[in-house]
């Protein structure tokens, strides 16, 4: 993992805290910034621009943990939660929220570089997950458009799926535009003329 990385310690306690800074420096991360005031801690976080966000939460209140979760969905960084006992429904929130580690019990700075990354690796599979469920749902829907405005040129221009297919392709190769826009427009204009 990059060391230039800047990473960002959410606590509360000092003790805890210095052990969380102690072990990023030990492996070898020098851009540490701790905030231990959590009123307005979305803008604090978007004020250091942080890499990697290491929230440490010893005995949260279900209200404490549900902000953090909100942090977690909001900011779209790598999160690694340290908390000192949980339940399934906490662990079941946290995964639902995006956070990438969330370590119970046993906060020790010899563990740091591993959690860290596991959290950067757990935080890039989804991301690639994420970037690929978008790109089937983008070609789901430009299918559908294409499909729909092959039926209406089917039914205007008594066509074969073929024929109206290489209608939309050649028009759209012609206009030098994508054929899910020359789709589109067709679409468009027939809802006109209904």
């Amino acid at each position: 993992m990059d060391p230039s990385f800047k990473i960002v310690i959410v606590d509360k306690n000092p003790i805890r805290a210095a052990i969380l800074e102690d072990g990023l420096r030990e492996a070898g991360h020098v851009q540490v910034v701790r905030i231990d005031e959590t009123s307005h801690l979305l803008v604090r976080i978007y004020a250091v621009d942080p890499d990697v966000i290491l929230i440490d939460l010893e005995n949260p209140s279900r209200d404490v943990l549900e902000q953090m979760f909100q942090v977690s969905r909001a900011v779209k960084r790598p999160v690694a939660m340290f908390v000192d006992q949980s339940d399934r429904a906490s662990t079941e929130a946290a995964v639902d929220a995006g956070v990438s580690a969330y370590i119970v019990g046993g906060l020790r700075k010899e563990r740091i570089k591993n959690v860290l990354d596991l959290c950067i690796s757990r935080f890039n599979a989804f991301a690639r997950l994420r970037d690929e469920l978008e790109r089937t749902r983008t070609a789901l829907d430009e299918r559908k458009v294409i499909d729909r405005a092959n039926g209406i040129l089917m039914t205007a221009k008594d066509l074969s799926e073929e024929n109206a297919y290489g209608l939309l392709r050649k028009t759209a190769m012609n206009e030098n535009k994508k054929i899910v826009e020359v789709a589109q427009s067709v679409i468009t204009a027939a809802e006109l003329f209904k």
